[in-house]
């Protein structure tokens, strides 16, 4: 059982980028879907699909390199994790690395980069940060 699974999907995409995997499986669920559509539309992975595997669904996460075979995704931490929760209003959700780091933000209209969220003029939990 797994106390954080939004660290444990992170932490795997970052171990797979350390160690220069083309594809990551995690475990599916509603919130890391979600998540990895984000990342889809910023171009920080190349391509996901969605498998049952044995009764259970997983996330397929194809990782995205640069031309010099560095990957795209930086660096990724985890904001608001369950001991600390990090909540935001509208116009103060905080962006990082001067705009080049996508802050991923939980609001009552569903989950949404700090872009999306400043111009529909939300707050909320905020998530992640990816780099």
């Amino acid at each position: 059982m797994n106390t954080d699974p939004i660290s444990d999907f992170l932490t795997r995409i970052r171990n797979a980028n350390l160690v220069g995997k083309d594809n990551v499986a995690i475990p599916y669920s509603k919130i890391k879907s979600s998540i990895t559509k984000i990342l889809k539309t910023e171009g920080l992975i190349e391509d996901f699909n969605i498998m049952d595997e044995d009764k259970m669904k997983m996330i397929n996460l194809n990782l995205s390199y640069k031309n010099e075979g560095s990957p795209r995704i930086n660096g990724l931490r985890r904001i608001s994790k369950p001991g600390l929760r990090v909540y935001s209003r509208k116009g103060e959700i905080p962006r990082y690395f001067g705009e080049l780091g996508v802050t991923i933000v939980s609001t009552s209209k569903g989950i949404m980069t700090h872009k999306q969220a400043w111009k529909e003029r939300l707050g909320g939990e905020v998530i992640c940060v990816v780099w």
